[in-house]
């Protein structure tokens, strides 16, 4: 999978490809386009670890696209204050951000706006689901498996449910891999980890998943 199709520097569009690492380094010089590019390719991880640190009370209140959104400007604010160099890095520095931005959520709409236990019990199921496929459509992959079969919302929610049953780094490898449809090269460079432990990843993530979750669901599993 291309990381970009084509940049624009000093105002002339140039094709070609593009990992990761260059847009990094692009978007430490100054390329706003390349940083761009690279935000949009952290956006199903952002999703997945928003996703797993609210909990299903929360997700009620706090769409995770929001709390990305958030992340996404504060990214483009704070990027000279980045010192890292890879995609690792900078992965770990976007989590740190979503990390912060998830506890204020937490602080403002469960310590401090009180909410009674009637209302909680009377939301509506409805405005729940809506609300999930908001930020599902934002998700790398949420509509088609990588053999181009589409997947239910319904199946994406499963598959989210049972990730967060995963050590994050399992969890990112398999969402690359199977929601996203990268090859091992490029889930390699976006983590910062060798071929055998990405490899070993996803094999022992996947040992897990099927023990966890109905494969009908996600047959491409």
């Amino acid at each position: 999978m291309n990381s970009c199709q084509h940049l624009i520097r000093n105002g002339e569009t140039v094709d070609g490809d593009y990992s990761t690492t260059q847009l990094v380094v692009a978007s430490k010089g100054g390329d706003n386009e390349a940083l761009g590019r690279l935000l949009e390719q952290y956006r199903g991880y952002l999703l997945m670890l928003a996703h797993r640190y609210l909990s299903e009370r929360l997700r009620r209140r706090v769409d995770p696209a929001d709390i990305v959104q958030l992340t996404y400007l504060e990214a483009k604010r704070d990027l000279p204050a980045f010192r890292g160099e890879t995609p690792a890095e900078f992965a770990g520095w976007l989590r740190g951000m979503l990390k912060n931005n998830v506890a204020t959520a937490v602080t403002r709409h469960v310590t401090t706006q009180k909410r009674s236990l009637k209302r909680e019990v009377n939301a509506s199921p409805r405005a729940d689901k809506d609300s999930a496929g908001a930020w599902i459509q934002q998700l790398p992959g949420s509509t088609t498996s990588p053999s181009g079969v589409a997947i239910r919302g319904e199946a994406v929610v499963a598959l989210m449910e049972a990730l967060h049953q995963l050590p994050e780094t399992q969890a990112e490898a398999i969402r690359l891999r199977y929601m996203e449809g990268l090859p091992l090269s490029e889930i390699v460079e976006r983590m910062g980890k060798s071929d055998t432990a990405v490899a070993g990843l996803l094999k022992r993530g996947l040992q897990k998943l099927r023990t966890i979750m109905d494969t009908t669901d996600c047959p491409w599993i």
